[in-house]
């Protein structure tokens, strides 16, 4: 079975001056309808519940998403780490009620929290980056 580390080594041969034609021109711009397209067949599948097709639609998204981290790497702008080092970071950060001291019962409280802090932190960086 392969791996998320398989995917992103196949993504950089893809990219690779001997790999894929197609995938070595691509940029973020030119990838943005393939996105959209793959989300919204995302979307379909989770409609009629099918999830041989989901899982299938999923694996374009990520495939995606890993193009599109690749890219910004060969641009030395971020990395995939980079991507994975950030949404980790924010789960922790807006989840306190699992990984801190605070307190969420329901999911409406969890959601109310997940809301301050991303409030907090949006006005954190407003005064940070006026």
């Amino acid at each position: 079975m392969y791996t998320f580390d398989d995917l992103i080594h196949i993504t950089e041969e893809l990219r690779s001056e001997h790999g894929c034609p197609w995938d070595r021109v691509q940029t973020h711009e030119s990838l943005k309808k393939c996105l959209s397209d793959e989300c919204e067949e995302v979307l379909e599948a989770i409609d009629k519940k099918d999830m041989e097709n989901l899982c299938e639609e999923l694996g374009d998204v990520l495939l995606n998403l890993v193009l599109q981290a690749r890219i910004a790497e060969e641009e030395n702008a971020f990395t995939m780490e980079d991507v994975v080092d950030g949404i980790c970071r924010k789960m922790i950060r807006r989840h306190p009620h699992v990984f801190g001291e605070r307190k969420a019962l329901t999911p409406e409280e969890s959601l109310r929290l997940w809301q301050e802090i991303k409030q907090e932190e949006k006005q954190k960086e407003k005064k940070q980056n006026p």
